[in-house]
């Protein structure tokens, strides 16, 4: 017996009533919120407007659902249509069984989809979400230990993974939790973006090439542990085939796309302001609040219309004080502006008219 272990949870469903309340599909649920929650924010940071990564998420998540279902009882069809079994249980995502591969495929065309409605460069956003997506993959790894399933090798580690479920082919006993290792390595993955982001200034879709070759690392040895069934090709399983070639294709992008589109993109939404603001005025490109900034520049203009000068002198003192407001950060200097500037004109307007009275 182990002294030390994961424990696998007795079942991974509670009822509400008649109401079936299923882990596997609140780690589902909760990955989803994070990445759309990570994706706004870097959207926002990089000029967009917020609200936009849901309502195109709104689009690659069912996309994605289908995606992942599809990959999986594709690759596991003898799951389902083998003799003894039923086919109906393709339909039952619940169970688990969602492909990554899939589901990131077939999610970027639903995301390509929302994006082009809104007239959204597509490489743009995946660069924004690329890092919450890596996150939700974290997150919805833990339903499979909910469901007791995708362990490894059998181990003594003291971080082994108790079975204790028989039920389809299962054998109960200490394995590696591959669950959390990949788990971990998404988080890895999720800020090793973060960093590269910032210290390279990703762009093009760049950023979600490296989230996409660094998780195709990780699959590869942690596939390697798997004891589950899977197809098997030249001694491989067919996910390290899948994740080899993907690497190599996401390793490939990045080094043409940084030699033909360097850089970062300068503007990735077209209804945003010029000025970085979104029209929501929720946020400017570098995450700053765009409404504090309006009524900053309300409140000198406010200022300058309030003194003596003529027309010239105020829009000439309203230019000065949107400058020293953005330079000084504050509008006392735009009021002696303003006031020096009428001073003068008033002082002129004095000496003409007294040249006039002693000329007539």
């Amino acid at each position: 017996m182990e002294l030390a272990y994961i424990p696998s949870p007795s079942h991974g469903v509670q009822y509400l009533g008649p109401i079936p309340l299923r882990a596997y599909a609140f780690c589902i649920i909760i990955g989803v919120f994070v990445a759309v929650w990570l994706g706004n924010r870097r959207w926002i940071a990089r000029g967009g407007r917020a609200g936009t990564v849901a309502d195109i998420a709104v689009w690659a998540v069912p996309f994605g659902l289908v995606g992942g279902r599809l990959y999986h009882v594709i690759t596991d069809y003898e799951l389902y249509f083998s003799a003894g079994r039923d086919w109906v249980d393709a339909f039952k995502v619940w169970e688990g069984g969602l492909g990554i591969w899939g589901a990131i495929a077939l999610g970027a065309l639903g995301a390509w989809i929302g994006a082009r409605r809104r007239g959204i460069p597509m490489p743009a956003y995946a660069d924004a979400v690329a890092p919450g997506i890596a996150l939700a993959q974290a997150i919805g790894r833990w339903g499979n230990w909910f469901n007791q399933e995708l362990y490894g090798r059998a181990t003594d580690v003291p971080w082994a993974l108790h079975i204790t479920s028989s039920a389809d082919g299962r054998v109960p006993g200490y394995y590696h939790p591959t669950f959390l290792y990949e788990s971990l390595w998404c988080v890895g993955v999720a800020l090793l973006v973060i960093w590269a982001d910032r210290r390279f200034t990703l762009g093009h879709g760049r950023a979600f090439a490296l989230y996409v070759a660094a998780y195709c690392v990780g699959r590869f040895w942690i596939e390697y542990l798997r004891v589950d069934d899977a197809h098997h090709v030249l001694g491989l399983r067919l996910n390290n085939w899948t994740a080899l070639v993907v690497f190599l294709l996401a390793v490939t992008y990045i080094v043409v796309s940084a030699k033909k589109r360097p850089g970062r993109e300068a503007v990735v939404e077209p209804d945003a302001s010029a000025d970085g603001t979104t029209t929501d005025g929720t946020a400017g490109a570098d995450g700053t609040d765009g409404e504090s900034e309006k009524a900053g520049k309300g409140e000198g203009e406010g200022e300058a219309d309030s003194g003596d000068a003529g027309p010239a002198a105020t829009g000439s003192a309203t230019t000065g004080s949107a400058d020293l407001t953005k330079a000084e950060g504050g509008a006392a200097p735009v009021e002696d502006d303003v006031k020096t500037e009428a001073g003068t004109e008033t002082e002129a307007k004095a000496e003409t008219e007294s040249a006039g009275g002693k000329k007539g």
